[in-house]
């Protein structure tokens, strides 16, 4: 793509996907727009690649759960720009442990269908209370979203997270959204399977469940029967291609394989320097990159380092989530514990059956060990979109969490990435005998590889830890909270690093360029007022 002139209205640093959010929204209103992206490939996170001989393979996220909620999609029309989602229905699995003579439990959207597969598999107790866990948190978990749409101020927050004030018993409920996950699922629930399955799904966003603060992230599953999963047809990235045709359409532009390398700021506003010299003058800048890379690029333009040094001493990246396996097979996963009526790889293949497992593999990572038995969710979308493998061939997404970026005793990941995929691969394997002999192509994606292709820092894929302490108002700090950096005009935060936080959703990317435009409204107004008022 052909760049844009020297000057531009806004600049954005990076193309992931609420860095092109952000574009597509200020593009909108008038707003000349260009899009810097160090790598070749469009997206970050949320791309597609050929991994393999005619494979669609996604180099980061997969489903997308948030986004669909979001009126994003509706809101930027990217369906007439080719965006088209599938339903993962049922959106996820819990299949029974090896030898097991139980049934596996199916999540269907349909919540009566889920209700039946958990009386099946756990008990008509489990099933009634899962029916009221439904009920109580799928309202909840709304209200999240709206929270999640918005900048995180404290009154924004108690009205659409909380739904109440401390009279009106915003006090017991704010204690609810602040316990652990795993207390949650307790107080509900008598199955340990059933709670293992719903406590691996929320722990997709990095923390355990035995963490303050995790409940929203298991009861978030409640809203999956409103509107579960959707897989984007021709691969995660199909998302990106259609926010950047979007972008375009309105007169932004994407360049690519041109790395920024200082944000300087000037009287006119902003100076951003390029890897190949170019020199872009503009007076926005929508920094969508993570927040630590924002900052060494603020200190090459001359920010305060004692400022930097200090913000980036409290932001902590954490050890790391996990490692991912892009697999080539000749067939789907097969699991003796799954209906035989129902197609149960067309959503998240939750692969663990005891918490106790989780907390193993999160505390080894801390360690900065190897899980004794990695923790995997498997996906394998060519089931319901076969336009991303050639015919008759299929493809299995693995993630296993935690892995830690840095290993202890002086170990690296170029030595032990492959037999740690192997280890990967043969839990599977127990679980759905013959899979390891259907693997056709594997391409390994250990911590250090997630950071080195996409800039992930310590390879996490949530850019930096989302628990409690680094979430709402506090994300990552206070003083970076509000998608600004103080004493740096017209410069706006945005990306996983920022409320939020990470997973598929654009709401970052909306409410930073909704912010630039009401300070661009009120810079405008007050220039007004003051000719007025001489």
């Amino acid at each position: 793509m052909i760049g844009a002139p020297a000057s531009t209205d806004v600049v954005v640093v990076g193309s992931g996907h609420n860095a092109l959010v952000s574009a597509c929204y200020l593009a909108r209103a008038g707003r000349s727009v260009e899009v810097l992206e160090r790598d070749t490939v469009l997206g970050g996170a949320v791309s597609t690649v050929e991994r393999f001989p005619g494979h669609k393979v996604d180099r980061g996220s997969s489903a997308h759960i948030m986004i669909r909620h979001t009126g994003i999609i509706e809101e930027l029309d990217l369906a007439a720009h080719g965006l088209r989602y599938i339903d993962c229905d049922p959106w996820a699995f819990a299949p029974a442990p090896a030898g097991s003579d139980r049934p596996g439990i199916v999540f269907h959207r349909s919540l009566d269908e889920t209700c039946r597969s958990i009386e099946g598999a756990c008990g008509v107790a489990d099933a009634h209370a899962y029916r009221r866990f439904v009920h109580t948190w799928g309202p909840r978990s709304e209200r999240v979203m709206r929270a999640f749409s918005a900048p995180p101020t404290g009154a924004h927050l108690l009205r659409s997270f909380w739904g109440l004030d401390a009279s009106g018993g915003g006090a017991a409920l704010s204690r609810e959204f602040l316990s652990t996950g795993d207390a949650l699922l307790d107080g509900y629930f008598d199955s340990e399977p059933l709670k293992a399955a719903l406590a691996w799904f929320g722990a997709q966003s990095g923390p355990p469940m035995s963490e303050p603060g995790t409940a929203p992230m298991v009861g978030f599953a409640a809203l999956m029967h409103t509107l579960p999963p959707g897989r984007a047809v021709g691969g995660s990235g199909a998302l990106t291609t259609a926010l950047a045709s979007r972008l375009e359409s309105d007169g932004g532009t994407v360049t690519l394989g041109d790395c920024v390398t200082e944000l300087r700021r000037d009287s006119g506003g902003w100076t951003v320097v390029t890897e190949s010299g170019r020199r872009v003058q503009t007076r926005t800048v929508i920094a969508g990159c993570h927040v630590l890379t924002t900052l060494d690029l603020l200190e090459r333009g001359g920010y305060d380092r004692d400022t930097l040094a200090g913000w980036r001493r409290r932001i902590r990246v954490g050890p790391g989530i996990g490692m991912v396996l892009r697999l080539g097979t000749d067939a789907l996963p097969s699991y003796p514990s799954a209906p035989a009526d129902v197609i149960t790889t067309s959503g998240l293949q939750l692969l663990v059956s005891d918490r106790a497992q989780l907390r193993a593999a999160h505390g080894a990572a801390l360690a900065g060990e190897l899980p004794a038995e990695p923790a995997v969710l498997a996906m394998s979308f060519s089931g319901i979109d076969p336009t991303i493998s050639p015919a008759g061939e299929h493809q299995v997404t693995l993630w296993s969490q935690w892995h830690p970026y840095a290993l202890s005793r002086g170990r690296n990941w170029a030595d032990l990435g492959e037999r740690e995929a192997d280890r990967v691969v043969a839990g599977v394997d127990a679980l759905a005998p013959g899979f390891a002999d259907s693997i056709r192509h594997r391409y390994v994606q250990t911590p250090i590889d997630i950071e080195h292709e996409m800039g992930l820092l310590g390879g996490n894929v949530m850019h930096i830890e989302m628990s409690l302490d680094q979430m709402m108002l506090w994300r990552p700090i206070p003083e970076l909270s509000a998608h600004r950096v103080p004493g740096a005009d017209n410069l706006y935060l945005t990306g996983a690093s920022t409320h939020p936080g990470g997973g598929v959703s654009g709401a970052s990317g909306r409410s930073a360029a909704r912010i630039a435009l009401a300070d661009a409204h009120g810079g405008r107004l007050r220039q007004v007022l003051r000719k007025t008022l001489r």
